[in-house]
This record gives structure tokens, sequence and C-alpha cells, in this order.
């Protein structure tokens, strides 16, 4: 949304256009040719099994990068919230904090022990292309509460999900 990139970078660039909502949220797939070998350098709104459909031969995924990355948002920390992101067994994070300190971004269902205005659902239905489109927006929000932390939960592995886990792991990362 144009009101998250102009809080993002303010005086920094002259001008935003709004095209509203996007349609998948997650940012572009990167592919490209490394070592003769079709690779996938960032997963996005294109799914490795439809990549592989197109190309007729199976893609090598490469890790993230730590520096000097061969493409832009492909680093290890990469769009992280600025309250600490975890990717941990919520019993961890209530053994360290109470309740009220603790956002939570879930896939389907939020956690009873949990206060509900401290949670925020990527899709109630289970639909991965609905959590892929939510997914930043919701980021954005938690950071905006006051908790100590995000407790993120990962989403099934599969077409999409692969993507949003990735971003997930990006934003838990420490740089």
């Amino acid at each position: 949304m144009a009101t998250h990139v102009s809080d993002q970078l303010g005086d920094q660039i002259p001008y935003i256009l709004d095209g509203g909502p996007s349609q998948v949220g997650l940012e572009s797939t990167i592919v490209g040719l490394e070592e003769g070998q079709l690779t996938v350098f960032r997963l996005g709104g294109l799914s490795l099994t439809q990549l592989e459909g197109a190309a007729g031969q199976p893609l090598r995924v490469k890790p993230h990068s730590s520096s000097n990355p061969a493409a832009p948002g492909i680093l290890k920390s990469h769009y992280a919230p600025s309250v600490p992101l975890r990717l941990l067994d919520p019993e961890e994070v209530l053994r360290e904090l109470a309740p009220e300190q603790i956002g939570v971004l879930a896939f389907q269902e939020k956690d009873d022990r949990i206060p509900k205005e401290n949670q925020l659902i990527l899709s109630q239905a289970g639909n991965l292309d609905e959590a892929a489109r939510n997914l930043f927006g919701a980021l954005r929000q938690l950071d905006q509460l006051s908790v100590r932390t995000i407790l993120a939960q990962n989403v099934p592995d599969t077409g999409l999900g692969k993507a949003i886990n990735d971003r997930l792991r990006r934003a838990a990362a420490q740089e």
C-alpha cells in the first residue's frame, strides 16, 4: 500500500504511485542462470512447481546470501519488523514473556493464551494466496503494537507457502 511506502521512505523519494492492494502480496520471484543451471534465487508469487513446469526441468533453489547477493532482496535478513520476530513454539515464548507482550502472526487460528487484539490471521480459510497477500500488511500491523516480540507460525510448505515461509525466516533472521 502507498501509505506503507510513504511511512517507510518518507522524504527519500519524490513520488509514490498508489496502485491499490497487491494481487499477490509477495515480491517477485527471482530466477537466473548460475553455472549453466536455472536457479531460483528468491521464491515469490510463482511456485516452484509453476516454474519447473514452464522450464520443463527441475530448478535449483539457492539459499539466501549473507553478503554480495546476486539479486536484490535475497540477503539473509529482509523486510524484518523492528520488533523481533521469532519462529518458535509458543510454549517457549510464553515461558519468557507475559501473553500481553507477545504479538502473533498465525496462518489460520488464534491462540487462546494470547490477547486477541495482539493476533492477526493470514487466512481463516487456510488459503495460501490470501495469506501471501496479507503477509506484509500483517507484519506491519503487528510491528506497530506495544509488544516485545512477534511469534510467527509457518504456513504449509507447499506452493506459495514455500515463499511465505522464506519471508518469515528472513524477517526472523538476525543480521
